[in-house]
């Protein structure tokens, strides 16, 4: 097994409580994102990848038609999933 070595970094208690959300959120703990990021580090020789919670463009088009659809007077409206299946299904069955 390799020598391992220790880094330590200094952060203040509520910013820690919040990363590590964030990353357990994301699946793992904080001590694996830092790894995680370092292995990407040196693998690209600089900032390796962005990490975010922020939606990318495809989600957000899909939020705004979403809100365009509920503003839409004359938007088709379902009560329930079952609905929507059979439409699809009446739909297959007419092509």
């Amino acid at each position: 097994m390799p020598q391992t070595s220790l880094i330590q970094v200094k952060v203040d208690e509520e910013f820690k409580v919040e990363v590590d959300n964030l990353f357990s959120d994301l699946g793992f703990d904080t001590s694996t994102a830092i790894r995680i990021f370092l292995r990407q580090a040196l693998k690209w020789r600089g900032l390796p990848f962005e990490v975010s919670q922020i939606p990318n463009a495809e989600t957000i088009e899909a939020i705004e038609e979403g809100e365009r659809l509920l503003k839409d007077p004359n938007a088709k409206r379902y009560t329930n999933f079952s609905e929507i299946l059979e439409e699809v299904k009446n739909e297959i069955s007419n092509t």
